[in-house]
Parts: structure tokens; sequence; C-alpha cells
């Protein structure tokens, strides 16, 4: 073990220095165990350094597909001391020109557009360096408050900022959430999501490897490998398009995920429909939770007790959560997974004077201390002066027949300042007609939330984590485009 104390790296490296012979990845028919990965980390962190110039407080853009080097070159930066940036690599490279620009990296691992401003290096490239560099490295010393690294919000409203993320605030999380999911050596995560994102790498990923556990690791969400591999998993972690995507097909049964213990949910609203169908299917209840970039986790419904449906539970231990004003209000959180701040943007402060980060989501605290969630501040709809929550609207969508999910946004009105409109989706098999749809909705909701236009599609317009893009719907209504994803 290095002699300086990096606090990220003793929380990842820890358990897995005790059993280094352990598996700690599954890659196809690759077994990494613990010390290769702690090695292998060791040994880019050179390559990082001696290379690459990367010093302490620099940052590291990585924008690569899935694969366990990923998470070694992960563990390598906060070894150095730099920042971690994670790209998509679906985005395109004027996307991730912009995003270089505000970042500033001193090195961009995996494809991009080159440039004067950053150096680029392919990962195969940095691993063949590394084969030669010793397996120890010193690791750079820090504390809590050490920046750990930069995620920029989806950008779906605007231009996407850097959220500064610590080494407290990524050790807190996972930290937290092994103890209050139980996860420990023994279980085998099932892990389908991307490396970009805070669920996949700062979740998902991070709980594994802090508790020791082993991860089998999916270069993306396929149906047919998610199931073999739940035949042999404990826990799996997805969102709610994985788990519909799992119901469609006859495979899922309660005999094939007889040795999970545990499936959640998060990254999105998931429906009561999708809650009671896989419960009736496997005899499992999905346990729903609620985070963001800035924050990881904020709540999550509880291990042991009551997981209740709508809601995404209560605070974690050691995190406040707020709901401002006449409910539904403003959510607000304040915590020690908190991000620090917003990189190069010093005119936003990402906390107010009380130390509380509004999350930009609307929702009720149950006295009981459960938050259930109603939409975005951003999506809600403001029509003749009257406040609708599309989530009421949609849900009640939903419970129609034939419907398989829904989207509603509000639609600039000349007369009403903006209209109700509903996107709907219907299930295989089944035909809808958008005047009985709204007729329907009639009997169910106050008439000014009902949808003055309903447009049938065929899919919902979602990014990489399955979340609904409502700004991206609401432009294609506005447009006269199609609003299909």
């Amino acid at each position: 073990m290095s002699e300086a104390t990096n606090v990220l790296v003793e929380t990842l490296l820890d358990a897995g220095r005790r059993e280094p012979a352990r598996a700690a990845i599954l890659w196809g028919d690759d077994v990494w165990t613990f010390g290769a990965v702690d090695e292998l980390s060791a040994r880019l962190a050179h390559v990082l350094v001696e290379d690459c110039g990367v010093a302490a407080g620099d940052r590291v853009a990585v924008r690569v597909p899935t694969r366990p080097e990923v998470l070694a070159l992960n563990v390598a930066c906060a070894r150095v001391g730099a920042l971690y940036v994670p790209l998509n690599p679906a985005y395109t490279d004027r996307e991730v020109r912009g995003l270089l620009d505000d970042a500033a990296p001193a090195v961009l691992v995996g494809e991009g557009p080159r440039g004067p401003r950053e150096p680029v290096v392919g990962l195969d490239d940095l691993l063949e360096r590394a084969r030669s560099r010793p397996s120890r490295f010193e690791d750079r010393a820090s504390d809590e408050g050490t920046p750990a690294a930069i995620l920029f919000t989806s950008g779906t409203t605007g231009r996407p900022k850097g959220a500064v993320l610590t080494q407290g605030n990524l050790t807190f999380g996972c930290t937290t959430l092994n103890r209050v999911w139980g996860i420990g050596r023994d279980d085998v995560l099932v892990h389908p999501l991307p490396l970009f994102h805070v669920h996949g790498l700062f979740v998902a990923a991070y709980c594994a490897l802090a508790a020791g556990a082993t991860t089998r690791l999916l270069p993306s969400f396929e149906v047919g490998a998610v199931l073999d591999a739940l035949a042999s998993g404990t826990v799996f972690m997805g969102v709610p398009t994985h788990y519909t995507r799992l119901l469609a097909d006859e495979r899922l049964t309660a005999d094939l995920v007889r040795g999970v213990r545990l499936f959640v949910s998060g990254s999105a609203p998931m429906r009561p429909s999708t809650h009671e169908a896989f419960t009736a299917r496997t005899g499992h209840r999905i346990l729903e939770r609620y985070g963001t970039t800035e924050t990881g986790i904020i709540a999550s419904n509880p291990l042991e007790g009551e997981r209740r449906v709508g809601t995404v539970g209560p605070a974690l231990p050691g995190v406040e959560v707020r709901v401002a004003g006449t409910p539904p209000g403003p959510v607000g959180v304040r915590g020690p997974n908190v991000l620090a701040g917003y990189w190069n943007r010093p005119d936003q402060p990402a906390r107010g004077p009380d130390g509380f980060f509004e999350t930009g989501d609307l929702g009720r605290l149950h006295p009981d201390g459960y938050l259930e969630l109603v939409g975005r501040a951003t999506d809600l709809v403001i029509t003749g002066g009257l406040n609708v929550y599309p989530k009421e609207v949609e849900q009640a969508i939903d419970g129609l027949e034939g419907v398989e999910e829904s989207a509603v946004v509000g639609v600039t009105d000349p007369d009403f300042g903006e209209a109700v409109v509903a996107v709907v989706v219907a299930r295989p098999g089944a035909e809808l007609n958008a005047d009985a749809v709204r007729a329907a909705l009639r009997d169910v909701l106050a008439p000014y939330k009902v949808p003055k236009r309903v447009v049938l599609a065929t899919a919902l317009a979602r990014n990489a984590l399955g979340k609904v893009e409502k700004a991206r719907l609401r432009r294609a209504l506005e447009d006269g485009a199609s609003p299909l994803g």
C-alpha cells in the first residue's frame, strides 16, 4: 500500500487488497482479479505522469466504450490526483470539442477531435505503454475536499455545466449505499450501465469495488446477455427502460432470478405498472432510488421495510432533503454528497447560503420522510395561469387501456401561454385514438389538465440512461417535426 493517504483510492481498493486473488470483474470469459485492477491502475498512473505530464489538479478526459480497463484508468486518475472527465462516446466531435474547451484536459484518452489544445492518446496505446511500468505507485495524498471528477450535465436545457465532485462526495456515496443496500464481498453485480455516467461508474461500479464484490460487466444493455448474467448474479442496477425490456422477454421468470437479492432502479421515474408487472413475474420488489449528477444518490427506498411505489424513499443517512413552500415544491438537498461547484462557472454557485443544492425537481415530502417526485420544475406547464404537473397527467394517461407510456409537455400557445400536449405510445397490438384518449381523461382530470392535443407515436425520445428528453419533444412539437425517439 502507498505511503501517502489517498481517500478515494483507499476506499476503492482496500477490500480488494485484502483478497487480491478474488474476482473483481468478469468480462466475457475473462476474469480480472482485484490484484490485477490494483496493479494496472498503478501502471497507468505512471504513464499518465511520466508520458502525458498529468499532475495533481489536471483533468483527464476519457471517451471510450465500456471495458474493464476503464475502471483501472479511473482509479489511476485518483492515484495521481487528477480529475476524471468521462465523455459519452456517442457525442459528436463538435459536442466533444465544446466540452474539451471547457474542461481543458491535459490529455484526452480515446477518440476525439484533434486540436492544438490537448494531446489525444488511444486507450490501447496507453495500455501498451503501461505494460513496462512498475506495478506500484506512490499515491498523491488527498483529503475529502480534493476534486476527483467533472461530470457534464446532459445539456438538454442549455449549455452543459461541469459538476465538480470531490473524493469525499464519491467516498460518501459508495460507502453509504453499501451500508443501506447491504452490498458485500459475496455479491455479484450485473452491470450493463455506461461508465461515462454517475449511475454506472460512481454508483454501480464504485459500490462493487469498495465492497470487494464481483462485477459482471457488460458492454451495453442487451436483453439476452442480461438474462444470462442474472442467472448467476445477486444484484442488478438498471433504469426503467431496462425493466420494461426485460419484462417483454418471456425468459424472465422467477426461477431465472431466484439468486438475485436486489433489483435497483433509478435515473428516471418508474411507472407503477412496471413495478406491479415485475413483482407479479419474478416475486421481487424493485428498489427505486433518486439522485442527480451533482449529488449522487439522495434518497432510497429501504432494503428492509416498505418500498413505496410512487416514491423514492427517505433521504440517505447523513443527507437532508427539504421541499420548499407549498407542496409540490422545489426539492433541495444538503450533505456530504453535494458537489463542490460547477467548473468555470463562478457566477453559478452550486449551493445557496444555507448549503442546500436545488435539484430542479418538484416533490412532496411525506410525514414519514418518504419523498415523492412530481417532475422537473422546468417541465411545469403553466396554462392560462394554472399550474399543470406533467407527471399527474402522465399517470392518468398510462392508466388507460392500450397505453404503453406517455410524455406530457407544454407547447407555446397564443391564447393560454402554454398548451398541455401529450405524446402517447400504444402497447404492442393495441390501437389508440387521440380523441378517445382526451375523452377518457375528462373523467379523471380537471378540464385545464386535459391535453389540448394528443400525438400518437411509436417511441419517445430518450437519452442514454433512458430518460425521456422532454426538451427535445417540446422542440419537435413546436417545430411541427416528428416527436419520435
